[in-house]
């Protein structure tokens, strides 16, 4: 019998080729939660499409008519920051759902090493498979990772400021999105604060969205 394959068939056979072994240093979560099972300010919802809107009209737009203008800069980065518990790492999985991709979920536990040099490697070997991969990278509790720089007292802290600054460069150029979600946004090193393509603040819902999730949770 003839096997009909249409354009969704082989989307998901590419992705799931693309898909690479993180070993320990990160985990895939394959979204299954959408938009309607999020309830968001309408700000944050905004920031949401725009971010679907600045991944889908990366090529047509950025790249093509603004290239020069970004120095060849074309990576797209999000910062989720806000209090534990208001849907940062939900909002992230629905942004990888509605992109029919994965959330690839590092584990900084794994990637931070106390060893001179060997975080900077972990976050090389993070990048560079994620760069292959299809999936959006998303950084937890980032300031463990992205912390503000300290003067450098010793050998640890001058490697500590290279991470930072290793980091910010790859930020710029990974071609994908990478999201970083904090709950202190104070905690995180200036200079990234000037680099995110979108910073979005999410907070504990008010009495109307309050009303929208127990409408939604309970039936009639």
């Amino acid at each position: 019998f003839p096997v009909t394959i249409d354009a969704g068939d082989l989307q998901k056979t590419l992705l799931y080729r693309s898909r690479k072994n993180f070993g320990n240093l990160a985990h895939r979560i394959t979204p299954v939660r959408t938009f309607d099972d999020i309830v968001l300010s309408p700000s944050v919802k905004k920031q949401m499409e725009e971010i679907l809107a600045a991944i889908r009209l990366r090529e047509r737009v950025t790249i093509k008519h603004f290239a020069h203008k970004t120095g060849g800069k074309k990576g797209l980065s999000a910062l989720f920051y806000g209090e534990p518990g208001t849907g940062k790492t939900l909002a992230a999985e629905v942004l990888a759902q509605h992109l029919d991709t994965d959330l690839i979920k590092v584990d900084l536990s794994a990637v931070v090493s106390k060893y001179v040099g060997e975080t900077e490697k972990n976050l090389s070997l993070v990048f560079d498979l994620a760069e292959t991969d299809s999936g959006i990278l998303f950084f937890d509790e980032a300031d463990a990772l992205f912390g503000k720089r300290s003067e450098s007292k010793d050998a640890h802290d001058r490697y500590a400021n290279i991470e930072v600054s290793y980091l910010l460069q790859r930020l710029e150029n990974y071609p994908g999105l990478v999201i970083l979600a904090t709950n202190h946004r104070g905690h995180l090193d200036t200079a990234f604060s000037r680099r995110f393509t979108f910073i979005t603040h999410f907070t504990y819902p008010d009495v109307t969205l309050r009303t929208q999730m127990w409408q939604a949770i309970w039936p009639a």
